[in-house]
């Protein structure tokens, strides 16, 4: 299916008189739970031309009934296809089809006059370190921003073609699949589906279907499409690729390695970029840096504003000044570790909620987790820490093995020799639990949080509202290592 500008300018205005003929109006709220088809962006952009605030909901139960709370007009969206009604009852009374409602709706809807202040959108945070909050965004800023930063982070040309494989109810699908694209007017790719369905190969084969020249992906799906080996990938050319890009977390060195040489095969140059929800962009900490000594590393944080910082937190902008501002007066904290080398390059160590300290020594959960995957065996790792009498805290870990590989007291045992190897005898782990699965929003991002939980066998678990596949859950448990070591 190819969508043409002009055409998404139709079904834009389409939809916004639409929304005008069921009431909505300038600063209103609506929140929208569709899947990743172009309806979705048209709904989104449809807001925006008549003034509202759109918020694009992850998960259906819990943001509904926050958004019913906050003044929302609460609109669930779903296409007349069957499977779709499966998922909802229908009532009549209340619920619309797609098609009917633009049925003999005009193309034509001028849009509303706004400042650059007004706000655009609210997005809630994954809730990957507590509560989701709804992060709030301005027009002016915010658009601003993410259309420099998609041109210039992806060296983006009136010839390429791009795809984002994020989903848009993550910032990354909202910047990098709408808004920056659109704004750059960019030829790209919008996907929805699984990267190992109907093979492990599916996204080597769009690339080539749609001769994709910009591709940017998650450390997540990474690691995820390594474990099956170069094969896959290498049934197709991928020759069309010019620009590889990462986002979503710290990328350790073995996907990086895998990401640049066997799907770049050692051509692309690979774009790590960092930023948040909260941020919007890749490029801004190129100028907002404020280490200046090299091998040091503590807190990320930011001196000076650019226009696509957030605004507030809807509706509790008191949590807004706590959260961001409160720890280092006259500073945006990131909550992000970081450590700037002998060279000095910057690295993004992970969450500072994810910094351990045994026995006095401040331990990097990203560091033991690179040692992990390091080991042919292990795909995927995640390091939490674990109350210990002697020590302070204690090493968990879980590593997700590579398909055909079990978990051993052998295996135990090298995997704790080559933690001992690569960092030295402190960050020697405590404990090494097998772990099928492990606990993600649907971005992408370790709900370490829930780990933290599960290395204390503590069942209560607070919001997991969030939580892509909450199956893994009950399997970590029952796999949960109980002894002292």
């Amino acid at each position: 299916m190819t969508v043409t500008y002009r055409e998404l300018l139709q079904q834009v205005c389409q939809f916004a008189n639409v929304l005008k003929s069921q009431g909505v109006k300038k600063g209103d709220r609506v929140s929208i739970y569709m899947p990743m088809v172009v309806e979705l962006v048209v709904a989104m952009l449809a807001c925006v031309r008549i003034g509202a605030v759109h918020s694009i909901v992850d998960v259906l139960m819990w943001s509904l009934s926050s958004c019913k709370n906050a003044g929302f007009h609460v609109i669930v969206w779903f296409l007349p296809v069957c499977v779709w009604f499966r998922q909802v009852p229908w009532n009549p009374e209340v619920d619309q089809c797609w098609l009917s409602l633009l049925s003999g709706v005009s193309e034509e809807c001028e849009p509303e006059w706004c400042d650059s202040e007004d706000p655009l959108f609210i997005l809630y945070t994954s809730g990957s370190t507590g509560k989701p909050k709804g992060v709030l965004h301005t027009i002016g800023g915010y658009m601003l921003y993410v259309a420099t930063t998609f041109k210039l982070v992806f060296d983006y040309h009136p010839e390429d073609v791009y795809w984002c494989t994020a989903d848009i109810g993550w910032i990354t699908g909202h910047s990098y699949i709408t808004y920056g694209p659109l704004a750059n007017g960019a030829t790209s790719v919008l996907f929805e589906g699984l990267p190992t369905y109907p093979d492990v190969s599916r996204m080597w084969e769009i690339v080539d279907k749609y001769q994709v020249t910009k591709f940017y992906t998650a450390p997540t799906a990474i690691r995820l499409l390594m474990k099956y080996g170069s094969e896959p990938v290498q049934k197709y050319k991928r020759d069309s690729l010019k620009v590889l890009g990462t986002v979503g977390e710290p990328i350790n060195p073995e996907a990086w390695q895998w990401y640049y040489s066997v799907v770049g095969e050692k051509r692309c140059p690979v774009v790590d970029t960092f930023w948040q929800t909260e941020t919007v962009s890749s490029l801004f900490f190129l100028i907002n840096f404020r280490l200046t000594r090299i091998n040091t590393e503590g807190y990320l944080v930011f001196k000076q504003p650019w226009p696509g910082v957030m605004r507030t937190v809807f509706g509790n902008h008191q949590r807004f000044e706590t959260t961001y501002f409160e720890q280092f007066p006259g500073y945006y904290v990131t909550g992000d570790g970081c450590r700037r080398d002998k060279d000095g390059y910057y690295w993004i160590t992970g969450r500072i909620d994810d910094m351990l300290n045994v026995s006095g020594h401040l331990l990097s959960t990203a560091e033991v987790e690179s040692a992990l995957v390091e080991h042919e065996a292990v795909v995927e790792a995640a390091v939490v820490s674990r109350p210990h009498p002697v020590k302070g805290e204690s090493l968990y870990c879980f590593v997700t093995l590579t398909d055909g590989v079990s978990f051993s007291r052998t295996l135990e045992a090298q995997l704790k020799k080559q933690v001992r190897e690569k960092i030295g005898a402190i960050a020697t782990p405590d404990f090494i639990q097998n772990a099928p699965g492990l606990p993600k929003t649907r971005s992408g991002k370790i709900m370490r949080r829930v780990l933290r939980k599960i290395a204390r066998n503590e069942r209560d678990l607070g919001d997991v509202s969030t939580l892509a596949d909450s199956s893994v859950i009950e399997l970590l448990f029952q796999n949960h290592c109980c002894g002292a070591m």
